[in-house]
């Protein structure tokens, strides 16, 4: 599976990848808003946004992708590892692969 992280913190980049690599997932993280954001996206099965380290604009866009793609967005205010690990275990309850 696939997920997009929104948020979190520039240190623990390395620590998000090796979680979801754990529970075989791929992550592509954005813990800083890129030029052309929503291009960047792409058809992930899930978007899994930590609300309390993203900017308003970043959000907005992540979900206006999510909408118009029909992803899964999980909201998440806590940005830490065992956050990251809850959020994914939710997602693997809630959607079919």
């Amino acid at each position: 599976m696939s997920i997009i992280l929104v948020g979190g913190h520039d240190r623990m980049h390395e620590r998000y990848k090796s979680i979801g690599s754990k529970h075989g997932h791929r992550m592509k993280i954005f813990t800083q808003m890129p030029a052309k954001f929503e291009k960047l996206i792409g058809e992930p099965d899930c978007i899994l946004l930590f609300t309390n380290t993203v900017s308003h604009k970043m959000v907005k866009a992540a979900v206006k992708e999510a909408k118009r793609k029909n992803i899964p967005v999980i909201r998440c205010h806590n940005s830490s590892a065992s956050s990251l690990e809850s959020s994914i275990k939710q997602l693997e309850g809630s959607v079919v692969l």
